[in-house]
C-alpha cells in the first residue's frame, strides 16, 4: 500500500486550495491505498473525515503538522497538542506520552520550518520524511543520509496544498492498514520506504540515485 502522509485540507489549512473531497478523489486515481491529513497546528478535520472515510470506504487518518521553535513535526496518535508553539523536544515529549509517533518534515526546506542540525539533539523522532514534494531534491538527500544516520523510519509525501500536487511522493507500507492503531503498527516496525510517482506509478527511492525536482502532476 502507498500512503501519502502530509496533506494539507483548506477548512483548517488556510493555505491550501484543498477540499477533502477532491484529495480522496484524486489520490484513489493515482493509486494511492490511504491519505493523511495533516493540518497547520490543528485537527479539527478529524471527526469529519472519520465520517468521509467510512462513507467512502477509503481509509484517511488524521494527525498534524506542528510547528515547533525549531522547525515542523507531523504527528499522529494523539488527542492533545499544544496551542502555542513549544520546543520541538516538548512537543515530541508529548506525542510520546500519548503514545502517538512523530516525524521530522522536510528538515532541510531553505524556509527555516525544519529541524535542520536538532535532528542529532532531538530524542523520540520516530522517523524523517525524506522526500517533501515542495523541496529541492538536495535538500531530501541531505535530509535521507541524517535518517540513515540516525536510523529512522525514512517517509515520503506530497505537502499538497494544490491539486496537482496529490500524491506526488507517498510512502509505501509493506501491508494494508486500515486503522490508526495498524498505521502506526506498521510505521513503527520500520518497513516503510519513501517512494515518488513517475509515469502514472509509484516507485520506491532507493535514497541514493537521484530523481526528478518537484513538479506538477497532471490529472
Amino acid at each position: 500500500m502507498f500512503i501519502d502522509l502530509h496533506m494539507h485540507e483548506c477548512t483548517y489549512s488556510k493555505d491550501s486550495h484543498l477540499k477533502l473531497e477532491e484529495i480522496v478523489e484524486l489520490a484513489k486515481k493515482r493509486g494511492l491505498g490511504a491519505v493523511c491529513i495533516t493540518d497547520h497546528d490543528d485537527m479539527g478535520l478529524k471527526d469529519y473525515a472519520a465520517e468521509y472515510s467510512e462513507k467512502t470506504g477509503f481509509p484517511i487518518f488524521v494527525g498534524i503538522e506542528f510547528f515547533s521553535l525549531q522547525g515542523d513535526i507531523v504527528a499522529f496518535g494523539i488527542e492533545e497538542y499544544p496551542k502555542e508553539r513549544v520546543n520541538a523536544q516538548k512537543f515530541i515529549d508529548l506525542v510520546k506520552a500519548q503514545g502517538g509517533i512523530c516525524f521530522s518534515a522536510h528538515p532541510f526546506r531553505n524556509n527555516n520550518r525544519g529541524l535542520e542540525e536538532n535532528l542529532k539533539i532531538v530524542h523520540g523522532l520516530d522517523g524523517v520524511e525524506v522526500l517533501n514534494g515542495s523541496t529541492l531534491p538536495e535538500a531530501n538527500k541531505k535530509a535521507a543520509d541524517y535518517a540513515k544516520e540516525l536510523g529512522l523510519v525514512t517517509v515520503g509525501s506530497s505537502d499538497c496544498h494544490v491539486r496537482e500536487k496529490v500524491g506526488f511522493f507517498a510512502t509505501y507500507f509493506p501491508e494494508d492498514v486500515y486503522t490508526m492503531e495498524d498505521f502506526m503498527r506498521v510505521f513503527k516496525s520500520g518497513g516503510c520506504k519513501p517512494a515518488y510517482y513517475w509515469e502514472g506509478e509509484y516507485k520506491i527511492w532507493d535514497m541514493e540515485t537521484p530523481i526528478h525536482k518537484p513538479f506538477l502532476l497532471k490529472e
